[in-house]
């Protein structure tokens, strides 16, 4: 029988250090809650909002699979493999700290925030080579259904990461329903709401609520209002 989890948009962590305004659905930072962990390998789900001009200094990384996904504005990312990229709304950024890596992400606009997802992963393998990778998606592919955007395959679309997960973008109109069958056995999902109201397996969720599930094969999903959804299979171990 499935088992679930539901995190309240309002539930969630929040940091406020005036230039940078980081909502937690997970322990993070000063923020700690013993019984919000992680979600299987999902360690970090943060919901970033950075002032213009502002960013994270240098700082280091290890053994860790980090996605981001920017939602509005301008994301400048460098780091000590040499890359200096910027990423925007319709993206998706990873990088696999692997052995060691530093890097640094600015706001590159001064006039206007950059909002952004930043999710990390607990990969399959350890002190991997570090790797740096981004792409840009065709969002129109994800309109009423989901666009894969990350996997385990470096062959199959999206981004790739040392992780047995399936990352997917919806963007739905209202009254709209989708199923999802799961990758692999023994995965649970974590949904987390964009935006717009939603209905899980006849669990209703708001925007910027989460909601993890396992025990399952298959989900059925209903946009109550236009939405955005993001979907994130991962290992429950």
């Amino acid at each position: 029988m499935a088992k679930s989890i539901i995190h309240k948009a309002e539930s969630r962590g929040f940091s406020n250090f005036g230039w940078l305004k980081s909502y937690h659905t997970f322990s993070f930072g000063g923020y700690y809650n013993p019984e919000r962990i992680h979600f299987g390998v999902l360690r970090v789900l943060n919901d970033d909002e950075v002032a213009g001009g502002m960013g994270f200094d240098t700082h280091p990384h290890d053994n860790m699979e980090i996605v981001s996904i920017p939602l509005e504005g301008d994301l400048e990312h460098r780091d000590s493999m040499g890359n200096i990229a910027v990423i925007k709304n319709g993206d998706v950024q990873v990088m696999s700290a692997g052995s060691g890596i530093t890097h640094s992400e600015y706001n590159k606009n001064k006039d206007s925030v950059v909002k952004f997802l930043q999710i990390w992963i607990f990969p399959n393998k350890r002190n991997v080579t570090p790797r740096y990778d981004q792409l840009t998606l065709n969002v129109e592919d994800r309109v009423n259904r989901f666009q894969q955007i990350l996997s385990p395959n470096k062959d199959d679309e999206g981004v790739w990461i040392h992780q047995e997960a399936w990352f997917h973008l919806g963007k739905f109109d209202g009254n709209s329903e989708v199923s999802y069958q799961l990758k692999k056995d023994g995965n649970g999902i974590y949904i987390f709401v964009l935006n717009g109201k939603v209905s899980v397996d006849g669990i209703e969720l708001d925007s910027r609520d989460g909601l993890g599930i396992w025990d399952v094969s298959q989900l059925s999903i209903k946009s109550i209002s236009s939405s955005e959804i993001l979907l994130m299979e991962v290992p429950m171990s």
